[in-house]
């Protein structure tokens, strides 16, 4: 194995001798990490590396919790995390030749920011490997293919192949794994930020492990019909970890395994979600912030000032309309929000007002801990209609009707919108009695809408 010295010559190294390098992104955990397993094969020593990347570290809520899921993983490690800061591509070849590593070991990224990226650092890197172990998904994009090998594009079909294709059991890692490298070794390390505000949740793998075991004893055997409960609260709530890798998805199928309930493979079921839109961005990385069925771009959207009012009306929780004002509140305080109102919302934007999904999509990573851009994106094209659905022209959803069947007491409602927590049982989602002074009134007729919106997807449907 060789690897460069300063003055850009390849050196002969041993690698059992020369460390190796974990860059750590998206695997902030040190349970169930096969990168480890690889660097422990590779090297007798190992630098654990964090490269802070101004091109996807935005300031915000998810940033934070990353952050202080970050100061929990180092931590884990015995603070021998080393921070370095700039372009990967330049960093780590550096870093490097300072260590004289003899490989750089990641979990791959399939975003298609990160696909890039890694392709970049691996080129810079020259002889030095880039070795990708595991992704953060039970499978791993690319891997679940029709008998023909062409991707799916309907999520039932893909279920059942990625049902029958299996995944790994979970590594058997923990913090013991590898030897760490003493951070002290390397001098212009940087000190680990600080979140500018209190992240929105418990940061950190202990903590998303402690919340799976209160799913398992606690809420699973309901899931089914309760995650559908905004006012129950019963959601996993473990999607912000599954996203910055404090959680694998494998250690969560190993826990369900033997299970057939309903409970339990509903709870697999939405694991699968995941790995599909995974899948469908690393097969059509466009569709990130394009149309995923190319006849949408021809659908006409509102624009102009009022456009803009109803989009921020809508951002602020004031659009009239109960149930979807409670979740836009949510999601500013909690950046979260309930999954059976997100379709709720996100029906509202591009049905109701007749806005580009974009628009909320981009709503949502910008104020999510767990947004997750394959997820997020495809979650909106799903209800916009655009996305890998086949009948999505009747699907307009009743703000009042959805408030009533899942949140059928008003409670979730009242605990959002102050403004209505003088008015009573699900009499809140319709307000036949009046609205309070301090409550708008809605923004549309989501009747006359609902109208609009038909005729505008007949345009565009052939």
């Amino acid at each position: 194995m060789s690897n460069r010295s300063s003055d850009g010559q390849e050196l002969q190294i041993n690698h059992q001798t020369s460390p190796a390098i974990v860059w750590f992104r998206r695997d902030l955990r040190v349970h169930d990490l096969p990168t480890l397993t690889a660097a422990a094969a590779d090297a007798d020593s190992v630098a654990a590396v964090f490269v802070l990347d101004s091109r996807v570290a935005r300031p915000g809520p998810r940033t934070d919790f990353f952050l202080a899921c970050l100061a929990e993983h180092d931590r884990a490690l015995g603070k021998r995390l080393i921070v370095v800061d700039g372009d990967p591509a330049v960093v780590l070849p550096s870093l490097v030749d300072r260590l004289g590593a003899g490989s750089v070991h990641i979990s791959a990224d399939f975003s298609p920011y990160g696909a890039r990226r890694d392709d970049r650092v691996a080129t810079a890197l020259g002889q030095t490997p880039l070795v990708r172990t595991g992704s953060p998904y039970a499978v791993a994009p690319g891997r679940v293919r029709k008998s023909d090998g062409s991707e799916y594009r309907v999520f039932g079909p893909f279920q059942r192949a990625w049902h029958e294709h299996g995944w790994h059991a979970p590594a058997p890692t923990d913090a013991n794994t590898v030897t760490w490298l003493d951070p002290s070794e390397v001098g212009d390390r940087i000190r680990l930020p600080t979140p500018t505000a209190e992240p929105l949740a418990l940061p950190g793998e202990n903590a998303a492990l402690v919340r799976w075991r209160a799913i398992m004893a606690q809420s699973l055997d309901e899931y089914d019909t309760d995650r559908d409960r905004p006012d129950l609260d019963r959601t996993s709530r473990l999607s912000a970890y599954l996203k910055v890798g404090c959680l694998h998805p494998r250690t969560l199928l190993r826990d369900l395994r033997g299970r057939s309930d309903v409970g339990a493979s509903t709870f697999r079921s939405e694991l699968c979600w995941r790995d599909f839109y995974a899948d469908v961005m690393y097969h059509r990385p466009d569709t990130a912030y394009q149309d995923f069925d190319e006849r949408f771009a021809r659908l006409p959207h509102d624009s102009g000032p009022e456009a803009q009012a109803a989009f921020r009306a809508w951002c602020d929780g004031r659009t009239g309309y109960p149930i979807v004002d409670a979740g836009m509140r949510q999601l500013a305080a909690e950046g979260w929000m309930h999954n059976r109102v997100r379709m709720i919302v996100a029906s509202f934007l591009t049905k109701d007002l007749h806005l580009p999904w974009q628009w909320g999509a981009r709503h949502f990573m910008d104020h999510l801990i767990d947004g997750d851009l394959a997820s997020n994106q495809h979650g909106w094209q799903w209800v916009a209609g655009s996305g890998t659905d086949a009948a999505p022209y009747f699907r307009v959803f009743n703000p009042a009707l959805q408030g009533e069947k899942f949140d059928p007491d008003g409670d979730y409602v009242r605990r959002w919108v102050p403004e209505l927590r003088g008015v009573s049982g699900r009499g809140v989602h319709r307000l036949r009695n009046g609205r309070p002074d301090d409550y708008p009134a809605p923004i549309v007729d989501h009747a006359t809408e609902r109208l609009d919106a038909l005729d505008r997807y007949a345009e565009i449907k052939n």
